[in-house]
């Protein structure tokens, strides 16, 4: 199973600093059974930290086991917030990002 924290941190040594030219935004990751993890996007920089800063763009909640089954392949998004096992407080904002971070 993949591991969401490891994941997380692995991602700003994966996204090239020049897709995120000009964006700017704040993800709060609350992963049970993982932790809580803050992923602020700004001037180029892509940054994750552990626990929850600032004001979100969009909150994004899950188990360990279904964040998992999502970045897998396992899991349909779409059927998961459906269910219940995903919830993203601003999917618009998700959706434009959800490329960047490898999740679709």
């Amino acid at each position: 199973m993949i591991d969401v924290k490891e994941f997380l941190f692995s991602l700003p040594a994966k996204v090239k600093p020049e897709v995120l030219e000009g964006q700017s935004s704040l993800f709060h990751f609350d992963i049970a059974d993982a932790g809580q993890f803050t992923i602020k996007l700004a001037d180029g920089k892509l940054d994750v930290s552990e626990g929850l800063s600032g004001e979100p763009s969009c909150k994004v909640s899950a188990s360990a086991e279904s964040f998992a089954k999502l970045l897998s392949g396992d899991l349909n998004p779409m059927m998961a917030m459906m269910t219940g096992k995903l919830k993203i407080s601003n999917p618009g904002e998700m959706l434009k990002y959800a490329k960047i971070f490898g999740l679709m």
